[in-house]
């Protein structure tokens, strides 16, 4: 809010110029008014001039200075009261943007808390706990269970259970034993371990992304203002009429008048009003976007660039397929493995429970649990012995030999059950893609989407095996985050980029992008602050809503810049011929700010044409029913 303070001191500062002025006439004091019209408008002409002088400097041209001329020339002829509702108008245009901007930042503030501030370190038998920046290479530190790991480093325990879906893409958390390597941004998914520091934080790879991040953010292609691409035409034609009104007519005034009707407040106004009408639309919808600009790109998007864990698949581990080896049922071998797996906090075993409770079964608890991290669970079910884990793991405990049927699938994982001493089945799981996915992708298409790119830092088989069957136009694997922003680059040349994920190891090619968009609800903070877009519930599939209310957001904005410029040439044109004086141009000005205005409250009410039903979530969004019908 610190940043809008100018913008609103100017406003008010504007408005009280305005309204002293009008109540100074109404009282008979014609001069004081005068002078209060002119106290309002020097202040924020003064603040369009060093801001225009600004822009100049670095190339660029907008509507502004046509905004300037008018007010000054409206000064400088005495028409005090047209230079201060030009003044007005302005100040509020310019506040308004500004405002839909600071606030889509504001609303990231609660989503950046991944990134571990302190960490604990063993020292003279004892734990304590320190900054980031006071590890040192060869530091014994622990790192809990759910603990974000602070910096890199080797196991210095037996061994290790890791998610780095964040940093690999890889959904299935990884078991490493001592002396391994560890990237720091992965999450302890097993029990506490001990890791030896191999590198202070600085010099970390969460450290090296999150510059990768600020790098390809300095490298981003500009976005520029709607109504700005106007402003060299609309400039020509504007200075053109009122030069030709003096020179036709000897009167200065009527170029006054041309310039005040000219001044550009319904595209000062009313675009930024469809754009913070768009963003508000998108949020009912669980669509962050981070101010108008990001909006607006979002509608000139070509190729979409996604990544696989956590956007096309679910991101966590689900059971693909459940199989019988004795005299149980599928449902059984399912209803034990749950009741089990609920001693357990293992990501893997947190799933095959959400499977069982799926299955609307009551849940016995166990007992006798013995828990060997990242290998398994012993315990009795409803006075059963009953063993699952990996596929060794139950094979030693009851004495058996591993089945040789292995999960073929890349990427997936056999569970094993044991009961009664006797292998009795297993579980496949695997990182699914998401149901909804084909559909996802036929609607993103018809909605201007014209290459659809995978990008992954899974495995190449792995990647292939999840997407086989889906309409994609490439499948990029095995790509480091520096690869990834290369990719988006080079994809430039169809046109602009957006890119869609949710690690880590997705925020530098998020930052290079046109427009990146994250997966704020589960992904990493480094991607949702280089993201353009927030997706405030994991599932793609909002994705397809927030596009369509860009385009139609977009579409609302481009017709008050071409009825406001229509209007407003009109206007001139009276002006030019005598028709129209400074102060009625100004009056004129307001009733074309209105009608574009109201125009632009139109995106309130844009339907994205995804039907969405209210789920249980409390006063979350809808979650959308992949039923589209989709309108233009």
């Amino acid at each position: 809010m610190f940043h809008d303070r100018p913008r609103i001191f100017l406003l008010i500062l504007s408005a009280l110029g305005l309204g002293v002025g009008a109540a100074l006439w109404l009282a008979g004091l014609p001069d004081l008014a005068r002078l209060a019209w002119g106290g309002g408008v020097v202040p924020v002409l003064a603040a369009l001039c060093v801001e225009m002088i600004g822009c100049l400097r670095k190339g660029e041209f907008g509507l502004d200075i046509v905004a300037a001329l008018s007010m000054s020339a409206a000064l400088f002829f005495g028409e005090t009261l047209a230079a201060a509702v030009v003044a007005l108008m302005y100040s509020s245009g310019t506040f308004l943007e500004s405002f839909a901007e600071g606030r889509a930042r504001r609303e990231m503030s609660d989503l950046l808390s991944r990134v571990p501030r302190t960490a604990t370190r063993h020292r003279d038998g004892q734990l304590e706990k320190i900054a980031l920046d006071a590890i040192r290479p060869k530091d014994l530190l622990l790192i809990r269970q759910g603990e974000v790991v602070p910096v890199d480093g080797t196991v210095a325990s037996a061994q290790a259970m890791l998610d780095q879906s964040a940093l690999t893409g890889e959904a299935m958390p990884v078991r490493l034993t001592r002396d391994m390597n560890v990237m720091s941004g992965a999450t302890n998914a097993g029990e506490a371990f001990d890791l030896r520091a191999t590198r202070g934080a600085a010099d970390s790879t969460y450290a090296g992304i999150v510059r990768l991040v600020d790098a390809a953010q300095k490298s981003r292609a500009p976005m520029a203002r709607m109504a700005d691409r106007y402003a060299l035409f609309f400039m020509g034609v504007t200075v053109a009429l009122a030069v030709a009104a003096w020179w036709f007519s000897g009167d200065p005034i009527r170029a006054v008048a041309v310039l005040v009707v000219a001044t550009p407040c319904p595209l000062i106004l009313a675009v930024p009003i469809a754009l913070v009408a768009g963003l508000s639309r998108a949020a009912r919808f669980g669509v962050l976007i981070k101010g108008g600009k990001a909006l607006e790109a979002m509608a000139r998007i070509c190729t979409l660039i996604v990544d696989k864990t956590g956007t096309l698949t679910d991101g966590r581990p689900q059971i693909v397929s459940v199989t019988s080896a004795g005299d149980l049922t599928d449902d059984e071998v399912l209803y034990f493995a749950g009741a089990l797996d609920q001693a357990s906090q293992h990501p893997v075993a947190q799933a095959v429970v959400a499977a069982a409770q799926g299955k609307n079964a009551r849940l016995p608890v166990p007992t006798d649990v013995v828990e060997t991290p990242g290998e398994g669970v012993t315990g009795t079910i409803d006075g059963r012995p009953v063993v699952v884990g990996g596929t060794d793991f139950v094979a030693a405990r009851i004495a058996a030999t591993a089945p040789e049927d292995r999960p073929q699938e890349p990427g997936a994982v056999l569970v094993s059950l044991g009961v009664d001493g006797k292998l009795a089945g297993g579980l496949v799981m695997a990182d699914a893609l998401r149901s909804d996915t084909p559909v996802l992708l036929a609607g993103l298409r018809r909605n201007g989407i014209e290459r659809i790119v995978l990008a992954t830092g899974d495995r190449r088989a792995v990647a292939e095996a999840v997407t086989r069957g889906l309409d994609l136009d490439g499948v990029q694997a095995d790509l480091t985050p520096d690869q990834k922003v290369l990719l988006v680059l080079s994809e430039r040349k169809n046109g602009p980029v957006m890119m869609v994920g949710d690690g880590v190891n997705d925020a530098p090619a998020l930052a290079a992008a046109d427009v990146g968009v994250a997966m704020g609800a589960r992904g990493a903070a480094a991607s949702a602050e280089a993201a353009d877009v927030v997706l405030l519930v994991d599932n793609l599939a909002r994705l397809l809503p927030g596009l369509m209310i860009a385009h139609g957001a977009r579409r609302i904005a481009f017709q008050s810049v071409v009825a406001g410029i229509g209007l407003s040439v009109a206007g001139m044109i009276a002006a030019a011929s005598g028709y129209l004086s400074p102060v009625e141009g100004a009056v004129l000005q307001e009733v074309i700010d209105v009608a574009v205005i109201l125009n632009a409250l139109r995106a309130l009410r844009i339907d994205p044409g995804v039907l969405f039903e209210q789920t249980d979530q409390g006063d979350g969004p809808p979650e959308p029913k992949m039923t589209l019908e989709t309108t233009a």
